[in-house]
Parts: C-alpha cells; structure tokens; sequence
C-alpha cells in the first residue's frame, strides 16, 4: 500500500503479491505434486524431492517469522522512545508492563491519543492486538511494514 492512501484499521494489513500469491501457491503445488510422485513411484529420487519441497516450504514460513521478529523489535524500541517521550515521567517504569502485541497495536494511535489507551491498555489488562487497534480514534499509518 502506497503512503498516499491513509491508513485505517480497515486497510492497514499488508499483503505482498510476489510473496503471498506467487510464491506460497507454487511451493504449496510443488510439495502436492512430490507426494503424488513419492506416492506414485517411490525412490530415492521422491524422496529427497519431496523433503526439499518441505524444507522449501519451511525456509518460506521462517523468513516470514525472522521478518516480522525483527519488525517487532525495531517497532518496540521505537514505541518505548515515543512512549518516554509523551508520558509523565513517573508512568516511564510501567512502559516494561506492556506485551510486544500491545506495543504493536499501541503504533498505530496518535500521539494525542497514545497515553489515555496507555493507561487503558495496562489498567484493563487489554492484550489482543485487534481489539487495541479498534479503539484507536486517530490512526497513525506504518507504510514501511514488513
């Protein structure tokens, strides 16, 4: 999604065609044709296609993961720097009290509305990313997601 779109809850997810629509159907199609041939044949030669087509599809799920965990880690650095920034001081100890799915969805609030669903986040122990995204009011965009 291009930055010239404002982003809201209702479009805020990201999905990369290449990835997601090019990728994942040709490795899932790869993996269901080297069973059917393990299935139909078996030798060595199926068997080692096959475990290639699985680890293919493995080493596609990992790199998504290590993707979005090093996201995540960025996105918490950021947000404690932005959170020291708008909190009174004497709020800064309870910044460690947040989960990394609070602190995700907390991104996307304005710095307005950031400390009041601070303090709501943590007092209603409120940890479901969606439903901290749905209360935000006025949405700050993240175009650089992964």
């Amino acid at each position: 999604m291009g930055a010239t779109v404002p982003q809201s809850y209702a479009n805020h997810t990201r999905i990369v065609p290449a990835y997601h629509m090019i990728a994942f159907p040709i490795l899932a199609v790869n993996l269901a044709w080297s069973v059917y041939q393990l299935w139909q044949a078996f030798s060595v030669a199926t068997v080692i296609g096959t475990l290639v087509a699985i680890a293919l599809l493995i080493l596609f799920f990992c790199a998504r993961v290590f993707a979005l965990t090093v996201q995540d880690r960025v996105i918490r650095l950021e947000m404690r720097l932005r959170l020291e920034r708008l909190l009174a001081r004497e709020q800064h100890a309870h910044i460690d009290k947040l989960s990394i799915d609070q602190i995700v969805a907390l991104r996307f609030a304005s710095d307005e509305e950031l400390p009041g669903l601070f303090r709501k986040v943590l007092e209603e122990n409120i940890g479901a990313r969606k439903q901290i995204k749905q209360m935000i009011k006025t949405w700050t965009g993240d175009y650089l997601r992964v």
